[in-house]
């Protein structure tokens, strides 16, 4: 099981949502930025270190919430692990995203979201309205 952290960055009552580029798996779908854990990190540096690298952005972790296990096939299994977080930094630098878009708690179902992210938006429109 790859183990995935992913960053739901609020600011002004509006979470970031990022649409995977084209050329990454799962083009165009939906999801909260973050990436994979690599060996010897703690589950928020790797977070912190993903959203620099992906989008140029210091964060804050205010809380950590519940994960989803998600199977894309008998090969790949992932636990995504997401974390509330405010901005430390505005400027964000898409490096990997086609774009995002900073949305409403109730916004949030009208993205077509990669399938691991669903359960995680579900549960954040119910706690977070």
């Amino acid at each position: 099981m790859i183990q995935v952290t992913c960053a739901l960055i609020v600011n002004k009552n509006k979470v970031l949502c990022a649409q995977r580029s084209e050329k990454m798996s799962l083009p165009l779908k939906w999801e909260f930025p973050g990436g994979k854990l690599e060996k010897g990190e703690t589950l928020e540096d790797c977070l912190k270190r993903e959203i620099k690298e992906e989008l140029g952005l210091n964060v804050k972790i205010l809380q950590r919430l519940p994960s989803n296990t998600h199977r894309y096939s008998d090969k790949k299994i992932i636990e995504l692990i997401p974390f509330r977080c405010s901005l430390q930094t505005s400027e964000i630098d898409l490096k990997e995203h086609s774009k995002i878009e900073w949305v409403t708690v109730s916004q949030l179902e009208n993205f077509d979201w990669a399938e691991a992210d669903i359960p995680i938006v579900k549960h954040y429109i119910q706690n977070f309205k």
